[in-house]
């Protein structure tokens, strides 16, 4: 696949000074790494922005993430490698992925079993996460931006 323009983002600086701040943001709430990783590449699976399952995979990976649950990220409920906190979370990336896909958006159980797991403050920083990812999603699907060709 060949990117139709460079990445939007790129082409304009003020855009890349913006997307790094909500990536700060979202990282310095207190929710773990892992989950956010885990977060981003479970909604960009759900878009086949393969650009970001391909670097958010690897992000995993370097982030500690094992094999073993990347592999089994598109079927965590159906595992039982993901906590109760990961889980909560993965539902609602997934509900706010999906906004068009029932007339509740997110619906209030989704949203009260992250309650029970994550504070306002990391909450926020979750709903900030899942809208960036879904915002490079968008941008690199829109672009058909590949994924890098890494051979051997």
């Amino acid at each position: 696949m060949q990117a139709r323009i460079q990445n939007p983002a790129m082409l304009l600086p003020d855009a890349v000074k913006a997307i790094n701040l909500l990536y700060k943001a979202a990282h310095s709430a207190g929710v773990p790494t892992s989950t956010l990783e885990l977060v981003h590449l479970r909604a960009s699976q759900i878009n086949g922005c393969s650009a970001c399952v391909d670097s958010g995979a690897r992000s995993a990976r370097k982030a500690g993430e094992t094999e073993e649950r990347l592999f089994a990220l598109a079927a965590w409920r159906e595992t039982p490698y993901f906590t109760a906190a990961e889980r909560a979370a993965l539902a609602l990336a997934e509900a706010a992925t999906r906004l068009a896909d029932r007339a509740d958006a997110v619906p209030d159980e989704v949203w009260d079993e992250a309650t029970r797991h994550f504070d306002e403050k990391e909450l926020a920083a979750l709903v900030l996460w899942i809208a960036t990812t879904n915002f490079f999603n968008r941008l690199n699907a829109t672009t058909r931006q590949p994924a890098p060709q890494i051979w051997g």
